[in-house]
């Protein structure tokens, strides 16, 4: 009886969250490590439903780099990396959008309508909702550094993203965008997720990432922090506290908030559930940005 007593108080708790954020979009960026672990992705998909169930719309955003290299490496490919980024050239492009469109992006919407959601892929071979040009970086004395096929999102068709999401359906976004004139390109999935909840002026961006938050001391998982404001994450950065790959994660997260979107949450996708105990509990388990 006392279990029982229990799991009704945590209901209680979330039904207030649930009423608040009930017809509001929510983004999920999945990807990295997270890929590789059967129960967390599992996990995070059994949340995702459950959003959609109680009323949220949401909608998930995913690379692969890892996938993309094994399969590289299978096809006798070396991955090549410039300023922090995947060069794609012609092969490496087809064998992203093999790994992203046929493999990962089925996968999830499988796995979605497996666990009694409904979802549908948003690519280039169903519905393109990424539009993207190509992206030119320039080196230290100024010269332009050539990516291959790699470009950055200009514009997200949020009318097919409402329509699908009005039918109750889950919309899986891989990380390939297609040129206005209708050419591949391989684009960042941290930056595509901001970008899609910039234009659906989401609720909430989340990402799922291999730390429980922003730490204050990257080797004390204690050091998290739940709750900063955008000003506090720019000192961070300045500071050097946000170092490495978490930099362009803030920073797509800083630019969604200036846009318009109301909280940014960084969430350790190994803890189960950590979704739904971001969202639905009083307290949380990442850190939540806020501007």
């Amino acid at each position: 009886m006392d279990e029982a007593i229990r799991k009704a108080k945590v209901l209680i708790e979330a039904l207030s969250w649930i009423q608040q954020f009930r017809g509001r979009y929510v983004v999920v960026k999945l990807g990295g490590s997270t890929l590789d672990d059967v129960a967390a992705v599992d996990s995070l998909l059994t949340d995702v439903v459950f959003m959609a169930t109680v009323g949220m719309k949401p909608v998930i955003v995913h690379g692969g780099g890892k996938a993309i290299s094994l399969a590289m490496k299978a096809a006798g490919i070396e991955a090549k990396f410039v300023a922090g980024r995947r060069f794609t050239d012609s092969q490496t492009l087809q064998i992203a959008s093999r790994v992203l469109v046929d493999d990962i992006c089925q996968s999830i919407v499988d796995r979605i309508n497996d666990n009694g959601g409904k979802s549908t892929g948003l690519n280039y071979k169903s519905a393109n909702v990424l539009t993207a040009e190509k992206l030119t970086l320039s080196d230290e004395h100024g010269n332009p550094v050539d990516l291959g096929h790699v470009g950055h999102v200009t514009e997200v068709d949020t009318d097919t993203l409402i329509g699908v999401c009005s039918t109750g359906a889950i919309p899986v976004i891989p990380s390939i965008a297609l040129s206005r004139v209708g050419h591949r390109l391989n684009v960042n999935a941290d930056t595509a997720a901001a970008a899609v909840a910039r234009a659906l002026s989401a609720e909430k961006l989340i990402f799922l990432s291999d730390i429980p938050g922003i730490l204050t001391n990257t080797k004390d998982p204690a050091s998290r922090l739940s709750h900063v404001t955008a000003a506090q994450v720019r000192a961070l950065i300045a500071n050097g506290t946000i170092a490495g790959g978490m930099v362009p994660k803030v920073e797509a997260a800083l630019e969604s908030l200036d846009a318009g979107v109301r909280k940014v949450h960084i969430v350790d996708a190994s803890m189960l559930h950590s979704v739904l105990l971001e969202i639905y509990s009083d307290t949380g388990v990442g850190t939540e940005i806020v501007p």
